[in-house]
């Protein structure tokens, strides 16, 4: 794409909540891959109950491909554009808070590599089921397998979305992006990495590896459940958002 057509490459905001006129924080989620906003739904209801998260601002957004954001064959579903679509909607937005990115599975990449593209834009980043693959999980035949496991269970809800470009190019040029591991180590924005003791889908063994070579900026936190946006996950959240509410002294 060129240049004015990538500055015109904007999300949709699937949601945008605050319980008073002036938040204090801002807090955006990105969805994983074969999703939409509706992956936070639940999470959303749950912390926009919280008396004391009520001054918080509360954003999804739709990455491109999905749910009602911009979906063509010209795009090529690569981090340039999600980052460049993401970048201009958060700048749109003219947020005069601190900013929390929420990203799950996929989104916890995009959102990583955001991070690090506009380091003086993000404050924290939450990471909810993060895929940490490294160079050698990606040559390893057993690991491609199961790659291949979980094509075949999206496939088996909705054939038709594995066969279009956003879920392949996404799979490809993001998910199994052999710089994804480098990322979080060279990672400058704290970062804390929720996820669960089920979850088949995220090489789980390598989260403590890359919370130890990035120490000053990475920590984990292991709770029951599988890959989804679930409850044992969304609720640890409190916590941190109270946390960061605090640190900012706002």
């Amino acid at each position: 794409m060129n240049k004015q057509s990538e500055q015109n490459l904007f999300l949709n905001k699937a949601h945008d909540y605050c319980a008073v006129k002036n938040p204090k924080l801002t807090v955006i989620c990105v969805h994983g891959i074969s999703a939409d906003w509706s992956s936070f739904e639940k999470a959303l209801d749950y912390l926009e109950s919280i008396q004391s998260l009520k001054e918080i601002r509360f954003i999804a957004f739709d990455l491109l491909g999905s749910g009602k954001s911009y979906k063509n064959d010209e795009l090529n579903y690569d981090y340039k554009e999600q980052l460049t679509a993401l970048h201009n909607s958060i700048e749109k937005l003219e947020i005069d808070t601190p900013v929390v990115l929420v990203g799950h599975s996929m989104g916890t990449l995009i959102v990583t590599r955001y991070a690090n593209t506009y380091k003086k834009t993000i404050d924290e980043l939450i990471l909810i089921s993060p895929p940490v693959y490294t160079e050698k999980d990606l040559s390893n035949p057993a690991f491609l397998e199961a790659i291949k496991v979980f094509r075949d269970v999206v496939a088996l809800k909705n054939k038709k979305v594995v066969e279009e470009k956003p879920f392949k190019n996404s799979m490809e040029y993001i998910v199994l992006n052999k710089n994804n591991y480098r990322n979080l180590v060279e990672l400058k924005t704290r970062a804390i990495l929720i996820y669960g003791d089920k979850d088949q889908l995220i090489a789980a063994q390598n989260i403590p590896k890359v919370v130890k070579e990035n120490d000053k900026y990475l920590s984990a936190i292991k709770t029951v459940g599988r890959h989804g946006v679930s409850r044992d996950k969304y609720s640890k959240m409190v916590a941190i958002l109270e946390e960061v509410l605090n640190a900012k002294n706002i």
